[in-house]
């Protein structure tokens, strides 16, 4: 498959501004003749004229990948069951169109395993749930089940356990189109929406991601719909006469057992609901739905909530035509990145979630570090974009956090509703390396997003994503929440992007960034490592939580960095990269263990530079595997998935975190680190500089 866009959205124009009067890298001079130098830059027994070399020509790759507008966007790839249940979805509402079905099916068939199975991530096992949802949408397709990758794949759900063996959604699938019965799902009612915020399992309880999706699902399973199939489906049981072999209950006595007797008290309900009640809730849970569309039609800004939203309002007599149900279609289809197989066929991907802001804050951080100068036009437009991304009204946090006043950036494009701590906090880190024209813009909204930020904070001294204190043990209990993480409690990922960020604003003493510490401190790993929830997974939390911890004053020869120090050094591949294998999540022996990729390679060395190791074999060795791994063109290849959406249960490959990973580190590895304390890149000739966030501080 050769791609024809890689979704950054790209324009060569941007090249312009290398050449501009503003000097593109602030490059330290070594005062040697340009032959000279140049010969030093080609040895390949010289890691820092690599590294100089590396950065050159990853900034120019950078910057080429720049919008015009100002943002960056690369890919965000996941697996296909968002191009099957795209496919499904059409099918559903009658708007199947044959060139999209086709271009889509190609991909499908171009993800498919020698075993006939679809895998989660590049690499991993065949997954019984992805390897049917992608069998349904190539039979949707038109593929035929004797054909032989088709039989392939067939007999392998067979030998797995059959369509039972999947989780709910892709039963909640089969179940609109009849391949599946309703009664032998689990019950979600709508009457959920009336659970007061205290009161167990309402739906504040769970994350966002989750919430978005189950309060439409509430309506879809009220309602039951089944569309005529257009085939039966008895090839993937494993005995089509008793399709859903009773499973073995968990005793009464476990959390388990009591929700899977809860489950059956519930099949009861539905059959006596009041109905007075039950289309009350119902249409408290559509204005609930409708009042979280944005502006761009999408829910959240993610793929799975808009989905079911529509199938949901749909079911409620919501024409396709009305402007909801328009605007949410449409939004949909700017989740497609088109492609072209080699002979020219096109290829459809479905993304999950678009990651402009996210992409935008690190490329900003990555050039930046790497040497370019704080007023250079890309990063300047870069900033006037991340400015006016800045959310200004309330959102589901403010439930848990009513008297806290908005600020902070979302992930997406459009999503007002949903902002995110981690992206705040790199954004602020962002726009303080840039010196933007209108300063007090820029202190305005890092403020607002600052004193936002200290107020998501959650009890125990920690951050979670997107709400605080969304740490209830009781949603991931529930037989219908079998397809990953449904809740939001704090990580060290999180949490150190905004001591890290607190520690570049001055505030490394503020008691809220004492709090993370100490959290941080106890969150570490016997191995010396830390968990990362939000990417793949020890080199990822360690990567942020030592850079942190060093910004907000840990000494280097604190016991745990040089811990952390001693686990990164013993995992380090003989080529001189890092790897880790998204089975660590499952796994113990997988931990830091797997192929070496660019952007864990990134976040190894961004550890260990902190760590004051510049000088150690390590990070030699690591420079050395960056520079020498780099394609001519500046950038990184990267098959493998780095990036976490549910730990093992939903992987993602951010295209663009081969490209700014490796450069902040090779950046930090040529300039040093980045000054911490309130010293802006903008304001590198003001060391007295000082920015305060937050009431009180």
């Amino acid at each position: 498959m050769t791609a024809t866009t890689d979704g950054s959205g790209g324009s060569a124009g941007t090249r312009a501004d290398a050449a501009s009067e503003t000097p593109l890298l602030d490059l330290p001079a070594n005062g040697a003749a340009a032959g000279s130098a140049l010969a030093e830059e080609t040895s390949a027994s010289d890691p820092p004229a690599l590294a100089r070399r590396a950065v050159r020509r990853s900034v120019e790759h950078l910057l080429g990948r720049q919008d015009p507008q100002g943002w960056w966007k690369g890919d965000l790839e996941t697996n296909v069951t968002m191009d099957a249940e795209d496919l499904m979805l059409r099918q559903f509402l009658g708007i199947q169109e044959q060139s999209t079905t086709e271009a889509a099916a190609r991909f499908i068939r171009g993800q498919q395993r020698a075993d006939g199975t679809w895998a989660t991530f590049y690499g991993g096992p065949g997954e019984v749930s992805a390897t049917i949802e992608a069998y349904v949408a190539l039979r949707l397709a038109g593929d035929r089940p004797d054909d032989p990758h088709m039989a392939r794949a067939a007999a392998w759900v067979r030998e797995s356990g059959g369509i039972a063996a999947s989780r709910v959604f892709t039963r909640i699938w089969l179940a609109l189109f009849g391949w599946w019965k309703w009664e032998d799902l689990p019950v979600v009612p709508p009457e959920l929406v009336f659970l007061p915020k205290w009161f167990p399992l309402n739906i504040y309880d769970f994350g966002c991601w989750a919430r978005q999706t189950i309060v439409p699902l509430t309506i879809v399973s009220a309602r039951r719909p089944v569309r005529p199939a257009p085939f039966p489906l008895d090839e993937l049981h494993s005995d089509p006469a008793d399709p859903n072999p009773p499973r073995p209950p968990a005793p009464a006595t476990t959390w388990e057992g009591l929700f899977q007797r809860a489950d059956k008290a519930l099949h009861q309900y539905h059959k006596v609901a009041p109905r007075a009640l039950r289309e009350t809730a119902i249409k408290t849970a559509s204005r609930w739905i409708v009042e979280r569309q944005e502006n761009d039609g999408c829910w959240g800004g993610i793929q799975p909530p808009a989905v079911y939203s529509i199938i949901a309002l749909h079911l409620l007599g919501y024409d396709l035509d009305h402007p909801v149900m328009r605007a949410g279609l449409e939004s949909l289809d700017r989740f497609a990145v088109w492609s072209a197989t080699e002979t020219g066929a096109p290829v459809r991907m479905v993304e999950a979630c678009q990651s402009p802001v996210w992409d935008t804050c690190l490329a900003t951080i990555a050039l930046a570090d790497a040497g370019v100068a704080p007023d250079h036009p890309a990063l300047v437009r870069a900033a006037e974009w991340m400015l006016g991304e800045e959310i200004d009204r309330s959102g589901d946090w403010a439930v848990r956090r009513p008297r806290l006043a908005p600020g902070g950036w979302a992930f997406e494009f459009h999503n007002e509703t949903y902002p995110d701590i981690d992206d705040t906090a790199e954004v602020i880190l962002a726009l303080r390396r840039v010196r933007h024209p209108e300063p007090a813009r820029v202190d305005g909204a890092v403020a607002r997003a600052g004193r936002w930020t200290l107020g998501m904070q959650s009890k125990e001294g920690a951050w979670g994503a997107f709400d605080a204190d969304n740490t209830s043990k009781f949603p991931n209990r529930l037989p219908f929440c079998d397809f990953g993480e449904v809740v939001d409690p704090p990580s060290s990922d999180v949490t150190a992007h905004v001591v890290e960020m607190l520690a570049y604003e001055g505030r490394a003493h503020h008691p809220s960034a004492r709090r993370g510490i100490d959290w941080l401190l106890a969150e570490q790993e016997e191995c010396g490592a830390w968990f990362g929830r939000w990417g793949v997974n020890y080199l990822y939390g360690t990567g942020s939580v030592v850079p942190a911890l060093v910004a907000a004053g840990i000494p280097a020869a604190h016991p745990a960095i040089r811990r952390a120090v001693r686990w990164l050094t013993s995992v380090q591949n003989p080529d001189g990269g890092w790897g880790e294998d998204l089975r660590s999540y499952r796994d113990k022996g997988w931990v830091g263990q797997g192929t070496s990729t660019p952007s864990q390679t990134g976040w190894a060395l961004m550890a260990l530079l902190a760590a004051g190791e510049r000088e150690s074999t390590s990070v030699r060795r690591g420079v050395t595997w960056l520079a020498q791994t780099q394609r001519e063109d500046g950038g990184w290849d990267e098959p493998y998935f780095t990036g976490t959406g549910f730990p093992w249960d939903f992987s993602i490959n951010y295209h663009l975190y081969r490209q700014v990973f490796p450069l902040t580190a090779l950046g930090r590895y040529v300039h040093g680190e980045p000054p911490v304390g309130g010293v802006r890149a903008g304001d590198r000739e003001r060391p007295d500089a000082r920015v305060r966030v937050g009431k009180g501080s």
